[in-house]
């Protein structure tokens, strides 16, 4: 891979929009934060995943480009070289640790992505998490249909949980009744793209191979999982009514029929996500050395625009 060169203005453009891009998020968060305020949609993101806010600001271009001008603050993150040009980020230079958990990644996305979507859970996971429990995840929220009406719903329709990090929020009650009884060495085996919870997971991927993911690709990541936490949350069993977020009536046929619609637009979506952060795991798995360092006067798009970056 041959590394084309950022001239400074050019960088620095693209590191200012990407911060202007996430604080439509990242500042509501920390002021509702300051004033000991929850949201059960727009928060998820930032306390399941753990990503701190500053961390989703940070701006990275990603492997082959090479910073001109003022760059040198880039030299505190691993996997950043000083070359003639300027410093650039060479995945060869990570320690070993980062190798492993890169391959990881590749292994897990290629497995996913070689799956059908299945489209037929329905969103039930949110109430399985309820289901015969005197304590729910979101107390402050009512329940749509009541403990018994709830209760109803998981007893009269299938579980069909394919998602881990999902079915092991299911209460004791609720974990029987699940299709399959997963475990976390099940995950290879079951992860499919239709599930929501797999697409929101692309968020978690990209930034954990940061700071070789491009900061373009991790909002991409970002808004998309956003996106599908609201599904996630309007077909649950929680009244958010009050907070404008209409429900997805899922005990009804209509309902699940809007369900698994928006479901298939969301696994479609993220297909080509998943495939940029596969080619970002294999640089990072397994990188040439070196990176050999192109000197044009070609700028990498985007400064305007603001496009995730090709490599």
């Amino acid at each position: 891979m041959t590394a084309m060169h950022c001239d400074e203005p050019s960088w620095r453009a693209r590191q200012r929009a990407h911060r202007e891009r996430v604080a439509r998020w990242t500042q509501p968060h920390r002021q509702r934060r300051r004033h000991g305020l929850k949201h059960p949609v727009l928060d998820f993101l930032f306390t399941y995943y753990g990503f701190r806010p500053s961390l989703l600001e940070r701006w990275h271009p990603g492997p082959g480009v090479v910073l001109g001008g003022q760059a040198d603050e880039f030299l505190r993150w691993p996997g950043y070289l000083r070359v003639e040009a300027g410093v650039c980020f060479d995945p060869a230079s990570l320690p070993a640790g980062r190798r492993a958990n890169a391959e990881f990644v590749r292994t897990l996305l290629r497995a996913t992505e070689t799956r059908r979507p299945q489209l037929g859970c329905f969103g039930l996971h949110e109430w399985a998490m309820v289901y015969r429990t005197d304590a729910p995840r979101h107390q402050q929220l009512p329940l749509r249909l009541g403990e018994a009406g709830t209760n109803a719903v998981v007893e009269t329709h299938a579980l069909r949980c394919t998602h881990h990090d999902a079915f092991r929020f299911f209460t004791d009650s609720a974990r029987p009744r699940n299709a399959i009884a997963l475990t976390r060495t099940d995950q290879l085996a079951f992860e499919q793209p239709g599930c929501l919870h797999t697409t929101m997971d692309l968020y978690k991927w990209a930034y954990k191979l940061a700071p070789a993911t491009p900061s373009e690709l991790v909002a991409d990541c970002f808004e998309l999982a956003m996106e599908v936490r609201e599904l996630d949350m309007r077909a649950s069993p929680y009244d958010l009514s009050s907070l404008g977020y209409p429900p997805v009536c899922v005990e009804t046929a209509a309902g699940r029929a809007e369900y698994a619609r928006i479901q298939a637009r969301f696994a479609a979506r993220a297909q080509p996500l998943r495939a940029r952060l596969i080619e970002i795991a294999e640089q990072v798995a397994a990188p040439a050395q070196p990176i050999p360092v192109s000197i044009t006067d070609s700028v990498l798009p985007g400064a305007e625009s603001m496009p995730a970056l090709v490599i």
